[in-house]
């Protein structure tokens, strides 16, 4: 469990990581390929990582962590493929400070292509420590959809469920009132032309800005944003403008939480 740079969080924890969505502007791939060591030296297979040969893709599961020469922890052997590192599944329990947990900053835990067996894990490391308040955040919301008609998807106060929205008409979770959900406006990069009824019962709308090297020209307009605010204000959805708007939007950035969330004074 690591300290977080990300502005609405105050933990990332990555008992999954890898994605095979694809995303150009994914900062998560270049991370984990830049410092992952699966075509660096010998296979995973040689090191303790169990490759899935069933699965459509290379996915993987560690029982164990991965060591350097040095007897370090390597945090992607697996580099981008799918990997589940159970041996992160208790890091929750051992913090005993409510924090605010992004679950999977180096994942989409939701993706289409993740076994069942893998989410329950996280849900159920997440329920043996309800200190802390848990968000997690996909691009692919159907998959919340299948889970809670499947019974799957725990409805508690300390599960946030939100949905990657970066352009108009995206879907997103917007389930029973029993379950919290909110949206990630990033990278916002075109209008959204939000209007009533546009961000369903999302109780908390986040909004930021591409980042990286290729983002210069890729930053959004101010009337962009002022749209989003003014249709959250219709459902009086808070609003939380993550730190790299500020070029965008001024110092005087808004970063409303939801009355329900607990935020840690003191991490």
């Amino acid at each position: 469990m690591n300290n977080t740079k990300i502005d609405w969080a105050t933990r990332s924890w990555n008992p999954v990581t890898g994605c095979l969505h694809g995303c150009p502007y994914c900062y998560a791939r270049k991370i984990a390929e830049r410092f992952g060591t699966l075509f660096k030296g010998p296979q995973p297979e040689d090191e303790g990582l169990t490759f899935l040969p069933d699965e459509p893709e290379r996915f993987y599961e560690l029982d164990e962590p991965v060591r350097d020469a040095s007897g370090k922890a390597e945090p992607f052997p697996a580099n981008f493929y799918p990997t589940l590192h159970r041996y992160r599944l208790g890091d929750p329990a051992k913090m005993k400070k409510p924090q605010r947990i992004f679950v999977g900053s180096m994942a989409d835990l939701f993706g289409a292509w993740v076994p069942d067996a893998w989410i329950k894990a996280v849900f159920d490391a997440c329920q043996k420590a309800p200190q802390h308040t848990y968000l997690f955040l996909t691009k692919n919301p159907q998959r919340y959809y299948d889970l809670l008609n499947a019974g799957e998807l725990p409805a508690l106060d300390n599960f946030w469920y939100g949905s990657t929205v970066t352009k108009e008409g995206a879907e997103f979770f917007s389930g029973p009132i029993r379950y919290h959900s909110f949206l990630s406006v990033e990278p916002l990069l075109e209008p959204l032309n939000a209007g009533l009824g546009s961000f369903g019962a999302a109780e908390w709308i986040i909004v930021g800005a591409m980042t990286g090297p290729d983002s210069k020209d890729h930053q959004p307009r101010r009337e962009w944003v002022e749209n989003i605010v003014e249709a959250a204000g219709i459902t009086h959805a808070p609003v939380f403008m993550k730190g790299n708007l500020a070029g965008v939007w001024g110092p005087d950035l808004i970063q409303d939480h939801p009355k329900g969330m607990v935020w840690p004074e003191v991490v």
